[in-house]
């Protein structure tokens, strides 16, 4: 992943119920690009949203075995990354999640 665009690395952001709830505490939760770094990730969502980042955490998901009847098959694996912003940065269209 040498030559990268923002959007190719950041996926999609995740919004579930304790997600919302950190984005008041200035973290943020994004599905990415699974060969992506953190520095990558960093550079990233700071060029999409305007922002400047203060750490980013990463964590991996495996595959897990799925079955439907008698067809067996696995989920994907992918990459969550938690990404914390500066203090008084926030990244506009999020504020109406949180609680």
């Amino acid at each position: 992943m040498d030559k990268y665009l923002p959007e190719d690395v950041v996926i999609r952001p995740i919004v579930t119920e304790k997600s919302v709830q950190i984005m008041s505490k200035g973290w943020y939760t994004f599905e990415v690009d699974k060969r992506a770094s953190k520095s990558k990730i960093k550079s990233a969502v700071e060029e999409l949203f305007n922002v400047k980042v203060e750490k980013v955490n990463i964590v991996n998901f495996k595959p897990r075995p799925r079955s439907l009847g008698r067809y067996v098959g696995k989920t994907r694996s992918w990459k969550k990354a938690i990404v914390k912003l500066k203090p008084g940065q926030k990244i506009e269209g999020f504020e109406g999640l949180i609680y």
